[in-house]
């Protein structure tokens, strides 16, 4: 894969659909991620004036809407696209190895509250759910991330704030929602079991990725 070169928003839509999953940033296997592939144009540029340009990240919210994948922080916490092909397997095997969360914990009221509101961005769902505190951002981050890692949170678009001239800027903020609501539930169901997932994916990485060690693919996987 370090000999592609990707230009366009909709050359990275294919590649998603060709390689199946790909993470957004660094994934630890030189080469496989949407930011060592995108062309020079495309990646992240600060300018003089303190002003930056990073089309790669602009085209997160035409891929996810448009681009038949599924987006969040599936790899080791870090953001990244699956194909709707591959979806089923990644959500079998990593909700099996993340169990239901348990009554009355934070991370079944996180779930309850988005599948009361539909979708919410992560500031509306952290007030939502209390943890509107000081020093509770970063504490409430970490059970996203982590209901997100458990294919039990995705994002379903980006919003942006604007300025007086109606101008979107800044990073924008994830439109969270459950896969059953985006997706369907028929989606987010397997015809193999966990281990058959695991085994499905780690194949498909490993033609995919021949330099990659096993254990670099295990940790993608899980």
């Amino acid at each position: 894969m370090r000999d592609m070169e990707i230009h366009s928003c909709p050359e990275l839509m294919d590649l998603i659909q060709e390689v199946g999953i790909l993470p957004l940033l660094d994934s630890g296997i030189r080469g496989y991620s949407a930011e060592e592939l995108v062309d020079e144009d495309n990646r992240y540029v600060v300018f003089d004036d303190g002003g930056w340009d990073w089309p790669l990240w602009k085209w997160k919210g035409p891929i996810v809407t448009e681009g038949h994948c599924v987006y969040g922080k599936f790899f080791a916490g870090k953001a990244g696209f699956v194909s709707k092909d591959w979806w089923p397997d990644l959500c079998n095997y990593r909700r099996a190895l993340r169990p239901v969360p348990v009554e009355g914990s934070i991370d079944e009221a996180i779930l309850l509250t988005l599948a009361e509101h539909g979708s919410l961005i992560t500031r509306e769902l952290r007030a939502a759910c209390g943890f509107d505190g000081p020093k509770m951002r970063s504490k409430f981050d970490g059970y996203v991330t982590r209901l997100q890692m458990a294919c039990r949170i995705i994002t379903e678009d980006f919003v942006y704030p604007t300025d007086k001239h109606g101008r979107e800027y800044g990073w924008g903020w994830s439109l969270l929602t459950t896969p059953e609501r985006l997706l369907g539930r028929e989606m987010c169901r397997c015809e193999h079991t966990p281990q058959e997932s695991f085994e499905r994916m780690f194949e498909h990485l490993r033609r995919l990725l021949p330099e990659a060690t096993d254990k670099q693919i295990t940790k993608l996987i899980k």
